[in-house]
């Protein structure tokens, strides 16, 4: 049974930086559970039942014993990926016979990780995070359950803080996990683990170890065991300093939203069928482009779209994959896009992306491919016989097209594919497709095709993402 926690310190809460050799009580780690339960909106009093996302490790032990000592009406949930042979077996056995102790009602579920990754092709990872969290939510509606606790704590949040610096975040990013977000709670964000494995031998629970944990191939792996403990030895305080760093960051970011929504409304032009916004007063600030993108962001544009918007002439439109943005002489003017299935463009491989912002391409300098770089969905990457096409374009859906989908036999309609994946009439005219030579390889964002595959190691070969 797997638990999955996300990471995030409690909203408007600054974490609470543990002594390093002072550990609390189970009475304590028990009090400020509750407390941040009660951050989160949720009160045992209320008889809601919460789903606790349980692996059998010692953080999510730790956090349904604390919850089940609070008699908190719990529903525990258990994922079996069966990665690990006879240990993922070990870890079901194990979470069985707790939750039998404990008098906890339990849900198992085994999945096929290899059968989704062949219909959705992406790392396993993401894979097993998909199918976990899809049926956390079911399972929360099945159960009647007000929340699915699960047991990220303050050394997760640290690991978020610099993967995101790593991958190039904005200030949004550099806050770390929310304490509740989409009937997600983190109750243990202002602990650590270490404060965890003193409760659990203090009231005498064990735990089961994953030996994956140990293997650095994964990013958050490596900073967990190789990059934190050698900062720690020579700043010992640097987790204290992090943590303290991101509760200032969130505080910085919950005032860059407000401002960010007062200088939209100022900016705003009514209109009885679009958003529009007058170019004079977004200039008066000094990033202008950052402003816009911070508006309509959530309409699917991404930056480079809206420096583009600051710098190019009169008339220019941009793509999301629902709406379309048009450059006017005094404003700039947003709608739901009206695709022509006819319109394309035009792929240009020397340059890193196209006219309106939609797809980035790297060809040089890329390091040996693993099928770990790609997702199949928003990345992808082909063999360098791409190049030798004649044409290539993105364009939209038409009647009759087909595609072949990485992982299964044959072709089959992209007007299925739209059906299988949920789509209505929106988004499907705004899916942009990849063709190279009448042949659709890539559903940007959905689905990529089996053709001009790439081997493991090779160095030579073009990647391909979306620009978000």
């Amino acid at each position: 049974f797997c638990i999955f926690a996300l990471h995030l310190p409690l909203a408007g809460r600054r974490p609470v930086a543990q002594p390093r050799f002072q550990h609390m009580t189970p009475i304590e780690v028990r009090h400020i559970i509750e407390q941040n339960m009660e951050a989160c909106g949720l009160s045992k009093n209320d008889k809601s039942r919460l789903l606790v996302a349980i692996s059998g490790g010692c953080d999510s032990v730790s956090l349904l014993h604390a919850l089940h000592s609070l008699r908190w009406p719990v529903v525990a949930a258990h994922c079996n990926f069966h990665l690990r042979g006879d240990e993922s077996l070990r870890d079901e056995r194990f979470v069985a016979d707790l939750c039998r102790r404990l008098n906890v009602p339990l849900r198992i579920k085994h999945f096929d990780v290899a059968a989704h990754r062949n219909l959705h092709p992406m790392s396993v990872e993401m894979a097993c995070r998909e199918l976990r969290y899809e049926w956390f939510e079911q399972l929360r509606r099945q159960e009647e359950c007000a929340a699915i606790a699960v047991a990220h704590h303050a050394d997760d949040q640290i690991e978020t803080f610099f993967l995101n610096l790593l991958r190039g975040t904005g200030l949004t990013g550099l806050t770390g996990m929310k304490a509740a977000r989409d009937h997600i709670v983190r109750p243990l964000l202002n602990l650590h683990r270490a404060d965890l494995l003193v409760y659990l031998r203090q009231v005498g629970e064990d735990f089961v170890t994953d030996s994956t944990n140990a293997q650095n191939e994964y990013r958050r792996n490596a900073l967990r065991n190789v990059v934190l403990p050698t900062l720690s030895q020579s700043f010992p305080q640097a987790g204290h300093g992090i943590l303290t760093t991101m509760s200032h960051l969130r505080e910085s970011d919950a005032l860059y939203r407000q401002l960010i929504s007062q200088a939209g409304h100022e900016a705003l032009v009514p209109h009885p069928t679009l958003t529009r916004y007058r170019t004079s007063t977004l200039r008066r600030w000094r990033q202008p482009d950052l402003l816009l993108y911070e508006l309509i962001k959530p309409l699917g544009f991404n930056r480079e779209q809206c420096k583009q918007v600051f710098s190019t002439t009169v008339g220019s439109h941009f793509f999301s994959q629902t709406h379309t943005l048009t450059l006017s002489r005094e404003t700039i003017d947003l709608q739901l896009t009206e695709y022509s299935p006819q319109e394309e463009v035009q792929v240009d491989f020397s340059r890193p992306g196209d006219g309106h912002g939609i797809l980035h391409i790297s060809l040089h300098d890329n390091p040996p491919f693993s099928p770990q770089m790609v997702d199949g969905k928003t990345t992808v990457a082909f063999s360098t016989q791409l190049l030798q096409c004649h044409r290539v374009v993105l364009r939209h859906w038409r009647k009759g097209d087909r595609m072949r989908p990485f992982g299964l036999r044959g072709s089959k309609l992209i007007s299925d594919l739209f059906t299988d994946l949920k789509l209505d009439e929106v988004q499907r005219k705004a899916v942009w497709l990849l063709e190279a030579d009448g042949q659709i390889l890539w559903m940007l964002g959905h689905r990529a095709a089996q053709s001009f595959l790439v081997s493991p190691g090779s160095s030579s070969y073009v990647l391909l993402s979306t620009i978000s």
